[in-house]
């Protein structure tokens, strides 16, 4: 029988408060992308490291809010990781390619299963090249679109991947749409971990516990939990529960509207189980 975990860290609970959380830019950086000059914010942490990193890939929204700079919600996880010692690198794929989000697009101009994956192998490569980066130990992590994209980078198969590059460590998705997944086994190339909402109607938690089901079957290095009436954007930072019916859903009657918004439980057993698991996967 499949059995979802739960794991609740009522110590990083603590960290959640919203007037505790400092938030900081990082450093603005570029590399060379799919046909195009990515852009990305580098957080490094203090000391010589060598660090283990973590590639952060933001969802169809885009890795901006109303400013120009990535949203409180981006920014708290790339201030989270750096501060337990992580190179985090916040990656942009939208800015370079002219886009700002799109969730509203009925035909979408960049894809979570071509376009992205080849960017977080560019983001990976780059790292790799940091004196002060572990290369060996370089994760992946990414919510909604980005956490599609990261099913997509983390598949034997991946775009992008090269013979002889550098390979992901261990792999976190966040409320990945895992339709396209859910009847064949995934045999990821590391780790992977899916945090799902059970509330979630726009990527349905029961296709991701399918794909975790028929890949657990074979021996694939897959974990999920999914949080009892969380919807999509759970681990968002105060962003109250609506629906949006401006955004495409191909799981909707009318290809139209989903529901969003922050669920503080499941948002601290969330940011504790990540961080487990990246802690654990990166032990030296």
């Amino acid at each position: 029988m499949f059995h979802v975990k739960l794991v609740v860290r009522a110590c990083l609970g603590m960290l959640l408060a919203v007037s505790d959380i400092a938030l900081g830019g990082g450093d603005e950086v570029h590399f060379a992308g799919p046909g195009v000059e990515l852009k990305a914010y580098l957080y490094r942490p203090e000391g010589k490291g060598p660090f283990p990193a973590v590639v952060m890939m933001h969802g169809c929204s885009g890795l901006y809010g109303k400013s120009s700079k990535p949203t409180r919600s981006y920014q708290f996880w790339a201030e989270h990781f750096r501060d337990r010692g992580y190179v985090t690198l916040l990656l942009d794929s939208f800015g370079p390619r002219g886009e700002r989000e799109i969730c509203t697009q009925k035909d979408r101009r960049i894809s979570e299963a071509t376009d992205r994956p080849r960017d977080a192998h560019a983001a990976l490569a780059w790292l790799a090249g940091q004196r002060d980066v572990d290369p060996r130990r370089i994760n992946l992590m990414g919510w909604s679109n980005g956490g599609t994209t990261v099913l997509n980078t983390v598949k034997p198969e991946a775009p992008g991947r090269g013979p002889d590059g550098p390979r992901f460590h261990a792999a976190v998705a966040f409320y990945p749409g895992c339709s396209a997944f859910a009847r064949t086994a995934l045999n990821p190339t590391a780790p992977l971990l899916i945090q799902a909402g059970g509330a979630d109607d726009w990527t349905p938690a029961r296709h991701c516990e399918a794909l975790a089901r028929t890949s657990l079957g074979e021996g694939s290095p897959i974990a999920i939990d999914v949080y009892p009436g969380a919807h999509h954007g759970f681990d968002s930072i105060d962003v109250g529960v609506r629906v949006r019916p401006d955004v495409r859903n191909s799981g909707s009657k009318s290809g139209w509207g989903a529901t969003v918004g922050t669920n503080p439980e499941a948002r601290a057993k969330a940011i504790a189980r990540t961080t487990d698991w990246l802690e654990q996967a990166n032990r030296p």
